[in-house]
């Protein structure tokens, strides 16, 4: 009998088994045919909300199965929704929640610009107070779902400079002055991602999430959440690549010989499964910290950034055991291996990780 995780309850586990069928039925036969199209269905949303899964995070599952632009576009939207959730006026919550959590509408996070990536206290977004409306001005950069989105909650400058002047806007993509750009990327196909227009962009007063000016801790904590959801869903990735390494291993001959059977292969496998090993092994122990009470700052930065370097290593080492196979489009490996840098991208660099690492263990 297999021993249980001391982290993962039957529930859990039962969720986890649920999701996986949903990808397998939902989601992998589709695909490739996503890939080359550049954007998966809007039905996608629909069908994770009738299984009663889109309103949880499961990027870690997504990414085991080899989704990974499914898996962004998803958790993208799940990104978009906790500002509303937590920090909206009741209001706000009746109107979008349940036009989101039903499938009908996507959500997106626009935080982002040109000139600050991650440095949030720069942003140049300005919202000025006109009666009971601001209006807006500026663009957001790189930002998930950002063709596609209906409901944006956008960080924007309402006050003077620095972190206490900002606040936190929920913007409707159907508002007079507000376009869209898509930006061709290398990867995450299936996801869209856009620059942000806002040129003159009235939004009602009643559209701030939380108080104004006081959007600043709320994106910081939105942040910490979603970066352990990269660190997840790279676990899932490795896993993906480690698993098919070991299945092509054991199905290709060279030499009269599986490729396992070469001791440079084998060797190679197991290197892999050390990585593995202990990616495992870190975000397990951060989750748990997590559930009882830890903001776990440092450790989740720490955590993205050993993570997307192990991940890259191993998906790299995927590909060379695959050889020509593994540069072929519409292979898992090929994928994973092509979208690997992002991930030490996407929520905030390497460096970015670990300055703010530093600085919260006071160096």
């Amino acid at each position: 009998m297999a021993l249980r995780h001391p982290i993962y309850d039957d529930e859990t586990e039962a969720l986890r088994a649920q999701i996986r069928r949903f990808c397998e039925k939902e989601i992998l036969p589709h695909m490739e045919a996503w890939e080359e199209a550049g954007e998966m269905p809007r039905s996608v949303y629909q069908a994770a909300a009738e299984a009663g899964l889109l309103g949880l995070s499961f990027p870690e599952e997504l990414a085991a199965t080899g989704a990974t632009g499914v898996r962004v576009a998803l958790m993208a939207h799940g990104i978009g929704l906790p500002p509303i959730l937590n920090l909206g006026s009741e209001e706000m919550k009746r109107r979008v929640l349940p036009e989101v959590l039903s499938g009908d509408k996507i959500a997106a996070l626009a935080i982002s610009e040109a000139e600050g990536g991650s440095d949030v206290a720069s942003i140049r977004t300005r919202a000025r107070r006109d009666g009971d409306h601001f209006v807006v001005d500026g663009q957001k950069m790189f930002i998930s779902n950002g063709v596609r989105g209906d409901y944006y909650s956008v960080a924007v400058r309402t006050g003077g400079e620095g972190m206490g002047g900002i606040s936190l806007l929920l913007i409707e993509r159907d508002r007079a002055g507000f376009t869209q750009t898509e930006l061709p990327k290398s990867g995450w196909w299936t996801s869209d991602t856009a620059v942000l227009h806002f040129d003159g962009v009235r939004v009602p007063v009643s559209n701030l999430i939380g108080a104004e000016n006081a959007g600043f801790k709320g994106i910081m904590a939105n942040f910490n959440l979603e970066r352990l959801g990269i660190a997840a869903s790279v676990l899932g990735s490795t896993r993906c690549a480690y698993r098919e390494a070991v299945r092509y291993t054991g199905a290709r001959k060279t030499f009269g010989k599986f490729l396992r059977e070469h001791q440079v292969v084998r060797h190679k496998l197991v290197d892999m499964a050390m990585r593995l090993q202990a990616m495992e092994a870190a975000v397990d122990t951060t989750i748990w910290k997590v559930r009882q009470g830890e903001r776990c700052i440092p450790e989740i930065a720490r955590l993205k950034n050993q993570l997307t370097k192990d991940h890259e290593w191993v998906a790299s080492q995927a590909v060379q055991v695959f050889g020509g196979a593994g540069i072929i489009r519409g292979h898992p490996v090929e994928r994973i291996f092509r979208e690997s840098k992002i991930l030490s991208i996407g929520g905030g660099s390497v460096e970015v990780m670990k300055d703010l690492a530093a600085k919260q263990l006071g160096f």
